[in-house]
């Protein structure tokens, strides 16, 4: 084996890694963006029906993004892109809803 193809396999290797290690970081940050968004959300309604102060809502915001992050460590950035679309989603019928409520 020659130095030029040792040299062409380690240049496709590190290509490879490349690869691997950037969507990895991508979907490990949108699953992070994902659970934040939903942890801060639900721990918002949370403190407006319980009134608890920053320290709980803090507390609930870091809980559910474990929870979410624990959850979603197989899904793939099409599965997470979809689930943030749902969430939208969701969000538009709520906030129609109560703009449209008597």
């Amino acid at each position: 084996m020659a130095l030029s193809d040792k040299m062409k396999g380690f240049a496709s290797n590190m290509q490879e890694g490349v690869k691997t290690s950037s969507v990895s970081l991508l979907s490990l940050t949108l699953r992070f963006i994902s659970g934040a968004f939903l942890g801060f959300t639900l721990a918002l309604i949370g403190q407006e029906f319980a009134g608890y102060g920053t320290f709980s809502l803090l507390f609930c915001t870091i809980v559910v993004l474990a929870l979410f992050m624990r959850i979603s460590r197989s899904w793939r950035i099409p599965h997470i892109l979809v689930f943030d679309l749902i969430c939208i989603l969701v969000a538009q019928l709520l906030r129609m809803y109560i703009l449209l409520a008597p």
